[in-house]
């Protein structure tokens, strides 16, 4: 499974991908796949830092199996107030982002909208140290947010988008995720609803 791992993530190197963006695509920590891009087959290997490898691709490839799930996360953030953005962390909290929208939307009958968020790990040019809301999508001043992504790892990505949405005028009112392999209730005063959480014994 290393190897396979290790020689993903060079390819997704080869192919220009940030290390932000193939930690994203591996369900890996920045450190992990930093690791993994560095590895030569000759050398003399570094132990890997420890992290959980997440394929989550039976239901990244099946729309009816993601429907499913973002039912469920939407269910579990209505004990948190009627949320009126759904805010996608690029690039896999988008897919459950979208469909969440919808499922809020029709179970609260509050109108919903979708906003996307660009994080600083994906963007090549690092010196203002932010990332961005998308303009394309639904604003989230003077809204009560709910931010979405697949998996959390640290939670650095989570509270870098808590602070620009409340930067940007808006209230988080929940972090939804898949996988939760931090083990962390909160960040920053903002519940943390997961799927799964992922723990070491």
């Amino acid at each position: 499974m290393k190897q396979k791992l290790i020689k993903k993530a060079q390819e997704l190197r080869q192919h220009g991908f940030t290390t932000g963006e193939i930690a994203d695509e591996l369900n890996v920590s920045m450190d992990t796949a930093r690791w993994l891009t560095l590895q030569k087959p000759a050398e003399e290997k570094p132990e890997a830092p420890v992290d959980f490898f997440i394929n989550w691709k039976s239901l990244g490839g099946n729309s009816t199996r993601l429907r499913y799930v973002s039912g469920a996360l939407s269910d579990m953030t209505l004990s948190h107030g009627e949320a009126e953005v759904i805010l996608g962390i690029a690039v896999s909290g988008i897919p459950f982002a979208t469909m969440m929208a919808d499922f809020l939307e029709d179970m609260s009958g509050v109108e919903t909208s979708l906003a996307v968020y660009h994080p600083h790990k994906h963007r090549k040019e690092k010196d203002d140290g932010e990332g961005a809301i998308s303009t394309n999508f639904g604003s989230v001043e003077g809204k009560k947010v709910v931010i979405v992504d697949d998996v959390i790892t640290s939670g650095k990505t989570v509270k870098e988008v808590i602070h620009a949405v409340k930067d940007h005028g808006g209230e988080p009112i929940a972090v939804t995720v898949l996988i939760d392999k931090s083990g962390l209730s909160e960040i920053e005063e903002v519940p943390i609803e997961s799927l799964i959480k992922v723990g070491r014994l």
